[in-house]
């Protein structure tokens, strides 16, 4: 399965080298990025709630060495809230953060992920959105679900996401689902070992339903991140059998992908939100795309080879 190869690959510099240098890397790009700047990213902010559509915004880049990164990270997140205040969307548009744009892998990491993470909390919750905390690895959760416990005290509309094809989420989807909690669920796209997360697709669909299942017979609002069909009509089965109306859940799909369904199902009445990259680092995140499926990989070569 190539999947796994290219989730490795996302870790190595060579490869992000040879990548970028890839006469066909940057139109590919642009397909899951949204720009590189806050004011390239606005506009299609706009365009998007034109069209019935929320949104969830996340700067790129993972790869924080330095406390100096992390607070560019955190400064680079202020920035946004500064520009989006103005135009007056409220939870039309809010923000995805990962920690360790922070800098939760450096020393002391946990206490400053959430130093720094704290301030972009309180200025989003100030203009009238919110902040869901992404998932990592499995390495770095305990630290993610303490961060979100203790911002929650102040702010309980932060949002976190969970991964179905790790073997500890259905305990933690029991925990989570409670009254005023916002949980997405997403399949997983870092290369977890054997010992802590479900290998086979198959395995990890059926992981998907159980752990949504929990989450919408909980308390809490469901966000539903996945462009699988099946997954998304088993979820409006599921949403119709707990008795919940249409706004007591959202599905939640990436930029770039399956854009004709983002508005199908925003002009049914479903609460949908696309979730917006943009950033110059992009390299991580899109190899997790390019791992995700192989029809993306596989638009990838071919503009490669046209533009080579």
């Amino acid at each position: 399965m190539l999947g796994p190869v290219i989730l490795a690959a996302s870790r190595s510099d060579k490869m992000r080298r040879f990548v970028s240098a890839a006469p066909g890397t940057k139109q590919v790009v642009a397909r899951f990025i949204a720009g590189e700047t806050v004011e390239q990213v606005v506009p299609v902010v706009k365009e998007a709630v034109a069209k019935g559509l929320e949104v969830t915004l996340d700067v790129v880049g993972e790869d924080i060495t330095t406390r100096e990164q992390a607070a560019a990270a955190r400064d680079a997140y202020l920035e946004l809230i500064g520009q989006l205040e103005g135009l007056g969307l409220g939870t039309k548009a809010e923000m995805s953060v990962k920690l360790s744009m922070f800098g939760q892998s450096l020393e002391g990491g946990h206490e400053l992920a959430l130093a720094n993470v704290r301030p972009v909390v309180e200025a989003a919750a100030a203009i009238g959105t919110t902040v869901t905390l992404d998932a990592e690895d499995h390495t770095t959760l305990d630290s993610m679900f303490a961060i979100h416990e203790e911002l929650r005290r102040d702010f309980p509309q932060t949002g976190c996401v969970i991964q179905a094809y790790l073997f500890r989420t259905e305990e933690d989807a029991r925990r989570l689902s409670e009254a005023g909690s916002r949980v997405r669920i997403v399949k997983g796209a870092y290369k977890e070992p054997a010992s802590v997360a479900y290998q086979d697709k198959a395995e990890i669909d059926k992981a998907y339903v159980r752990v949504l299942k929990i989450l919408m017979e909980g308390d809490g609002y469901p966000m539903i991140g996945s462009h699988d069909p099946r997954l998304i009509a088993i979820t409006q089965e599921l949403a119709r059998s707990a008795g919940r109306k249409l706004d007591d859940y959202e599905f939640q799909m990436l930029y770039g992908i399956r854009s004709d369904e983002h508005v199908r199902l925003a002009a049914e009445g479903h609460r949908m939100r696309v979730y917006t990259a943009y950033g110059t680092d992009w390299y991580g995140y899109f190899m997790r795309r390019l791992a995700e499926k192989p029809a993306n990989l596989l638009f990838f070569l071919r503009s490669m080879i046209t533009k080579g």
